[in-house]
């Protein structure tokens, strides 16, 4: 029911069918896909995989695995007392993210392991830290989160393609393919992000993130109406019930 009313096409209906079906998705899971959108936003992150790629499959596996945008509705800037939404910084949305890690994992999906948050990588003496490290089991593969506060920048890009460099000559496993890079930015320009990423030679992708302050607003009030439907519902059942005793 929930697809049938939130899903209008065919498609997309069969879409959410699947998905379900293949993640054992619970209807709150499902409620949390469908409010954010997710048959528009996997697979549409902005990349260059296929140049990075050479495997058709993992290629297509990669494609399917990540989104362009993400709704990291558990973090709440009103809640955090900022004023600005884009006074968030890296290192407090880090600790949000970590805090709830569970809700972050259901966020990217199926299949992701967490290895640690400021993961420490040395080169020759000298640390460097990855901001999120994941192994995705149906990739193979360790993914690299990147958290960048404000808009997309093209020097951001340089930093995330060393640590992919230094993870896969340090850290990958026999059987394990390359490292992959995501950069979670607040805001990217596609076109920018297109011309900077397309020359790269490590897989990459750069995709935005929304937070629950920034949900419409017809839905901010609404959503504690929503929330109290099915135990209003409920209620008004057992009522009926002792009525007809």
């Amino acid at each position: 029911m929930e697809i049938l009313h939130k899903a209008k096409e065919l498609d997309e209906r069969l879409f959410y069918i699947r998905e379900c079906a293949a993640g054992h998705w619970s209807k709150t899971a499902l409620r949390t896909r469908l409010k954010e959108n997710l048959y528009q936003h996997k697979g549409a992150l902005t990349n260059n995989f296929s140049m990075t790629e050479p495997d058709d499959k993992q290629y297509m596996k990669i494609i399917q695995t990540f989104k362009d945008e993400y709704f990291l509705d558990f973090i709440n800037t009103e809640e955090l007392d900022l004023s600005d939404p884009q006074d968030l910084d890296e290192r407090v949305l880090e600790k949000e993210i970590i805090n709830n890690i569970r809700n972050f994992i259901q966020c990217l999906g199926s299949g992701f392991c967490f290895i640690g948050n400021q993961h420490r990588i040395e080169v020759d003496g000298e640390e460097f830290f990855a901001d999120l490290l994941f192994f995705q089991r149906d990739l193979k593969a360790l993914v690299v989160i990147e958290l960048k506060k404000g808009k997309f920048k093209p020097s951001y890009l340089g930093q995330l393609n060393f640590y992919l460099a230094a993870l896969d000559e340090k850290e990958r496993k026999n059987g394990e393919n390359p490292a992959i890079g995501i950069l979670l930015c607040r805001e990217a320009n596609k076109s920018v992000v297109e011309l900077a990423i397309r020359d790269y030679s490590k897989p990459m992708g750069v995709a935005t993130y929304r937070t629950a302050d920034e949900l419409p607003v017809g839905y901010k009030v609404l959503a504690p109406i929503i929330e109290e439907v099915p135990k209003m519902l409920n209620e008004a059942e057992y009522e009926k019930g002792s009525e007809d005793e």
